[in-house]
């Protein structure tokens, strides 16, 4: 990350926390060398032994749950049935004294069956229950599981989230039968006691502790990774420590090493899910073990759901990137020009699948795969990235469709701009060609200026997070 865009996000870090920024303890340049080495010896430690994905800033040994393997396809949605909670962990990001109506991303669905219809109509393969703590709420969690079992049957994985103090083997046997394939427990908020969890092994298939990766813990959890591996449980998902302005309170004294970024997150945090990833390893473990970085669910969880919504309002000769953003190109002229390259186009794609002359005759939208190649001969490009967005309603301020759920039910998708419209030509147009080429990609390296502002849109970043 160049130097602009670490200020940059210094800055926003900055306005998050206000006064209290200045509590907050950061690395100097020499201590932040000095985490980058131990975190590149601990890498090539477990290179060949554990498997990095989504663009390297995720790892896992072993085995990842059916669960984690939805989300890291971008099939998984998350129901938070309730915003209460009988504990209060000192890491927790949000409030959990919070009414409400079960939704996901800002999406009600108090109605069971308007929630199992979101599922069908997007294609999910993965959904969860979470909170808050959903067994307060039990009666209304099974009711949930029941209904997207009955409706979609063996086509999705259910898990549910739960801290397991009010789990017992019969709670474990009704969720089971309601559907449930996966639990993951909280052990934090039992001191890591594993006596609750243990209620579900031999009832629910698959048992995960997932918990985040507290460093002043490290010991200790080595120590509960065999006591896991020993007591049935399946995999372990291991979080990074990320600050909000909920938590500040509970982690502001705990002499923590913050990190700026596109969150303030906890910089041991992740040395010592590391070190735990490799523990495992070392000593031949059957649990999987999985550390889900900040900027994994940050930057792939956001990219997934833009793709999502982008493809139900992409327009034919618009390409969604691996960023998860629309892009959008034209070529604009004398109409003799323009007249001269819709023939072109009309022999590639008789069709006009990827492209569409506007009314006026002087500008022609097209994919980037059908440009590839041309000339420039007194055309200029136009190029835009646009988001979408599923809503609950429209908001009037940008382009829309409706999206019928059932009869009663329906969600907007809008489409915003998020970039200027690059005017292009000459060279910067050849660049370009290079750049996006026919297969509609965008190279990872490079250092133009027109890459550095595209790359944003085009492509999500490489490796886990910088510090700084």
């Amino acid at each position: 990350m160049n130097r602009p865009a670490q200020l940059a996000l210094i800055d926003q870090n900055r306005q998050e926390y206000g006064d209290r920024y200045a509590g907050l303890s950061f690395p100097s340049a020499s201590a932040a060398d000095s985490a980058r080495v131990r975190r590149s010896a601990l890498l090539a430690d477990l290179e060949g032994r554990a498997t990095l994905s989504a663009n390297a800033s995720k790892l896992e040994s072993l085995k990842l749950s059916p669960g984690c393997r939805a989300c890291l396809e971008g099939n998984w949605s998350c129901l938070f049935i309730t915003g209460n909670c009988n504990c209060r962990c000192f890491y927790c990001p949000t409030a959990q004294d919070v009414g409400g109506a079960p939704g996901t991303n800002n999406l009600d669905f108090p109605k069971t069956d308007d929630y199992v219809d979101y599922l069908a109509r997007f294609g999910f393969t993965g959904a969860s229950i979470s909170g808050g703590e959903p067994l307060l709420v039990l009666e209304k969690s099974l009711q949930y599981l029941r209904a997207i079992r009955r409706r979609l049957g063996d086509g999705v994985h259910l898990w549910l989230y739960t801290n397991g103090t009010l789990l017992t083997r019969d709670i474990a046997r009704r969720l089971r039968d309601a559907g449930l394939d996966e639990i993951r427990v909280d052990i934090g908020a039992t001191d890591y006691a594993l006596d609750q969890l243990k209620l579900a092994v031999g009832i629910i298939p698959h048992i995960t502790v997932e918990i985040p990766a507290i460093p002043e813990e490290g010991d200790r959890l080595q120590e509960k990774l065999v006591e896991m591996a020993d007591s049935g449980v399946n995999y372990l998902n291991l979080h990074q420590l990320r600050l909000t302005n909920h938590n500040y309170p509970q982690l502001a004294g705990r002499g923590y090493t913050y990190l700026h970024g596109e969150s303030v997150t906890v910089l041991e945090s992740e040395l010592t899910a590391l070190e735990l990833l490799r523990y495992s390893l070392d000593h031949s473990l059957s649990l999987g073990v999985n550390y889900c970085s900040f900027v994994y669910k940050n930057r792939f969880q956001g990219s997934a759901g833009r793709r999502r919504a982008g493809a139900q309002i992409v327009k034919k000769y618009e390409e969604i990137t691996a960023a998860g953003y629309l892009r959008s190109l034209s070529l604009s002229g004398p109409g003799a020009e323009v007249q001269r390259q819709v023939e072109r186009l009309q022999r590639l794609d008789p069709a006009g699948q990827k492209w569409l002359l506007a009314p006026n005759g002087t500008e022609l939208h097209l994919a980037s795969s059908l440009w590839s190649g041309q000339d420039d001969s007194g055309l200029e490009l136009k190029l835009r990235y646009a988001e979408a967005r599923i809503l609950p309603a429209i908001s009037y301020r940008n382009a829309f469709i409706e999206v019928p759920l059932n009869p009663k039910r329906k969600v907007a998708v809008e489409r915003q701009a998020v970039s200027g419209e690059w005017r292009l030509g000459g060279a910067e147009w050849r660049q370009l060609q290079e750049e996006i080429a026919g297969s509609g990609t965008f190279p990872a390296s490079g250092s133009s200026p027109l890459q550095q502002e595209m790359r944003r849109f085009e492509q999500l970043p490489v490796g886990l997070q910088d510090y700084f």
